[in-house]
């Protein structure tokens, strides 16, 4: 009896527990100039050479849980599966050259519909869109269905996604330009709701329209939220998320950092790295900040310098399926990576010349992902962890 109750018990186990090792969503990287990266094999990611897409900065790439790509755009044009222009994808109203030009999203309670959300390039009027993508449609190849549908504008080029606490659905967060406001809108199985929560909190993000530059990331368990921001503000801020209301909180402003742009959160939410380049470029340099050191100013003063670049640029910061940080080296054949991400200082590991791109080029983006698809990732092989103070 007792070892039919365990087999029981390790049936359902596994039974619940792979779909959650089994999320391959974040697979297949495009970006830049016609770069890509495989991470079919999270020990071994592999350039990609296959990409029809030029991106200066945003892209957004969807592969299906298996990790067979579905779908990827740089906001303006979406490829299919067949790397070939969608059905009706042309003429999207983002902007390549929007920091997060595009992100992707399913429809809650579809298999088929999927969201895709795009910006507009430093607060110009197309603003903040949607469009409505039904892969059911030619044979599996896709078709958009409905698209340039202004949600609002004008916003800034910042934009990301959490899970909500009922597991289910979904908040998409932006922040309005010329405001110190934050839009959480909450997509369901009924829809979009057009009517954001607003959260006013931290900078007015107003001035030069370069303000309007720079990433907004969560954390993989969507609890943590960090806006960086480009000439003039020059700044790296984090935020509380609550994902049950879509309110944002508790503000730490972590200081200057000239022409900042690119932030990432360590898999298990223990660091935040940002990336700076200088007034004009030169400086790249990658900063790590102890998220667990305690109170505010504990978590300002553990900002450390971890890392910097041969290039004179970095743009983008995204965690990847092997648990490692890809950093995006402008007009280079190389990606940094921040190899253990969740260790303290300079264990995190930085390596400039981290992977090779073949004779693709990164540009300043890399791939809109929301955290959730790493937050059930293993924590890189090969490396000690170092264990967190308590």
């Amino acid at each position: 009896m007792k070892k039919t109750t365990l087999l029981l018990f390790l049936l359902s186990f596994s039974l619940w527990a792979v779909p959650a090792w089994a999320q391959k969503e974040a697979s297949i990287w495009y970006f830049g100039g016609g770069a890509g990266v495989s991470f079919a094999n999270p020990q071994e990611p592999q350039a990609l050479k296959d990409s029809k897409m030029f991106s200066e900065e945003g892209s957004a790439v969807l592969s299906d849980a298996q990790g067979n790509l579905l779908f990827y755009t740089n906001g303006m044009q979406i490829w299919n599966r067949d790397r070939q222009l969608m059905a009706n994808g042309s003429e999207l109203k983002g902007h390549e050259s929007s920091t997060q030009s595009s992100l992707i999203l399913p429809k809650p309670g579809s298999s088929h519909l999927y969201y895709l959300f795009t910006t507009d390039f430093q607060g110009q009027s197309h603003g903040l869109q949607y469009h409505l993508i039904d892969l059911s449609k030619n044979n599996g190849l896709g078709e958009v269905t409905s698209k340039n549908n202004l949600i609002f504008a004008p916003v800034t080029e910042k934009l990301t996604a959490v899970r909500h606490q009922n597991g289910r659905d979904f908040w998409v967060i932006t922040h309005r330009w010329n405001s110190s406001t934050f839009y959480a809108y909450l997509i369901s199985p009924q829809g979009i709701t057009f009517k954001p929560v607003e959260s006013t909190i931290g900078a007015m993000h107003t001035g030069d329209n370069g303000g309007t530059i720079g990433y907004m990331k969560a954390s993989a368990a969507g609890n943590k939220l960090a806006v960086a921001s480009w000439a003039p503000l020059n700044k790296i801020e984090v935020f509380d998320f609550d994902n049950a209301t879509g309110q944002v909180s508790n503000l730490v402003d972590l200081g200057k950092f000239d022409e900042a742009y690119g932030l990432e959160f360590s898999q298990d939410g223990s660091k935040l790295y940002g990336g700076k380049n200088g007034l004009n470029g030169g400086e790249a340099r990658i900063f790590q900040f102890d998220l667990r050191a305690g109170s505010t100013d504990a978590i300002i003063h553990s900002g450390k310098q971890i890392g910097k670049s041969t290039s004179r640029k970095i743009g983008a910061l995204q965690l990847a399926p092997d648990g490692r940080i890809y950093v995006a080296r402008n007009a280079s054949n190389w990606l940094g990576v921040i190899r253990n991400p969740n260790a303290l200082g300079m264990d995190s590991d930085y390596k400039d010349a981290g992977l090779s791109l073949g004779t693709q080029k990164s540009e300043f983006g890399l791939p809109n992902f929301p955290g959730f698809y790493f937050q059930n990732i293993p924590a890189p092989t090969g490396f000690v962890v170092q264990q967190q103070q308590k």
